[in-house]
């Protein structure tokens, strides 16, 4: 019975902070105040102020955690209401996602080949712009560390829509379709989520835009390692 107040207790812990800094953020509506980053950053200095262990917390998370099918079928909507516009623009979608999937594991892995860095490390981070459960697989498709694949989508997801803003702003992206793409391609789930404040298009745009990037880095994830020979 407290095995299962405390997982409940944990719920209600993660749902109040998030729900706070949504608050906070539309208050503000500074990027880097979202609330992934900012509610994520709240709990953990909880657990570490009242010595709560991970494995703890995740009594109450798993539940939460389990959320994410269904949230991401649900992205089905939104793109079955614009069905006529992603077939309007089939190759154009196609093609930038395309290219901003190779341009993201090419420029991180010729940037840590660079930069000498650990050889796991590398097959780790290749993936990083993928949605983070296909990116973990691919990690461990390459031999990579899955642990530092989580962290490395997150870095990128959350650093892609704080910066996001003010790249549409001075390169004046202004149409859902060039956001759409940039946002999911970028930062994948927390790209997605940042494109739904800008229009129902832009949102649809990022959605189906993660979800090829997904396809695509399964298949192009072992070829940018194979290039770099690591």
């Amino acid at each position: 019975m407290q095995h299962v107040l405390f997982a409940f207790f944990m719920i209600v812990l993660t749902v109040v902070a998030y729900s706070l800094m949504t608050l906070l953020y539309k208050r503000y509506s500074f990027s880097f105040l979202i609330p992934i980053l900012t509610a994520t950053t709240l709990i953990i200095l909880i657990l570490l102020l009242f010595h709560i262990p991970y494995k703890s917390y995740m009594a109450g998370g798993q539940w939460i955690n389990s959320l994410l099918g269904p949230s991401v079928a649900a992205l089905a909507y939104p793109l079955y209401k614009q069905r006529y516009f992603l077939l309007n623009h089939l190759f154009t979608i196609l093609g930038g996602v395309l290219v901003s999937a190779i341009s993201g594991m090419v420029t991180v892995g010729l940037l840590a080949k660079i930069l000498g860095i650990n050889h796991t490390l590398i097959l780790s981070i290749i993936p990083k712009s993928l949605t983070t459960p296909v990116a973990i697989e691919v990690a461990r498709g390459l031999e990579g560390n899955a642990s530092m694949t989580i962290v490395s989508c997150m870095i990128a997801g959350i650093f892609g829509v704080i910066v996001a803003p003010t790249i549409f702003k001075y390169m004046r992206v202004q149409s859902p379709l060039g956001r759409g793409i940039a946002l999911g391609s970028a930062s994948h789930s927390m790209g997605t989520s940042k494109a739904a404040e800008y229009s129902e298009l832009t949102f649809s745009m990022s959605s189906v835009t993660m979800t090829l990037c997904a396809i695509l880095g399964s298949f192009l994830g072992p070829i940018v390692a194979w290039l770099f020979h690591v």
